[in-house]
């Protein structure tokens, strides 16, 4: 199944929202490559397998499952993840990108890849439904966290 969604950041619509540069939506989503917990719903533990400049594999751990998963670097817009196949999962890509059409606006597109094939059967639909609004409100969350972040001065990135 493959889906996508944007999740605005700035808009001109929204002229109350705390602002963010794209330097900062970059810091926070790194941070949530390396330390996920605090942005992943029962994500247990996040163990570093191998970092390196554009890449870092890791295993996830949520409640009895592991997950072992790796991340590309594409600085300073792009982030990919790539969850290779495992005993009873398929391969699956997320690929985050922040978009600026212009000073104005700031948004991070999602790019869902789960692997799996969508099906025509009615109660399937009805889960990826589910499971495409399950998604969403972590991204709409995981940008939240970013604005707490800010707030909190952790994403000014260093001199």
């Amino acid at each position: 199944m493959k889906f996508h969604h944007r999740v605005e950041i700035n808009a001109p619509l929204a002229p109350l929202s705390d602002k963010l540069t794209t330097a900062q939506v970059w810091m926070g989503l790194v941070m949530r490559v390396l330390d996920p917990v605090p942005f992943v719903l029962d994500l247990e533990a996040c163990t570093l397998l191998e970092q390196g400049e554009r890449s870092v594999r890791r295993r996830l751990r949520f409640s009895a499952v592991e997950i072992e998963d790796e991340v590309f670097f594409e600085p300073p817009w792009r982030i990919r993840y790539v969850t290779r196949a495992q005993p009873g999962l398929p391969s699956a890509t997320l690929i985050m990108t922040i978009e600026e059409p212009d000073s104005d606006q700031l948004a991070v597109r999602f790019d869902y890849d789960t692997g799996e094939q969508s099906s025509a059967t009615g109660i399937e639909d009805f889960y990826d439904s589910f499971r495409k609004s399950a998604y969403l409100e972590a991204d709409i969350d995981t940008i939240g966290r970013l604005r707490v972040l800010a707030r909190e001065g952790r994403l000014t990135p260093p001199h």
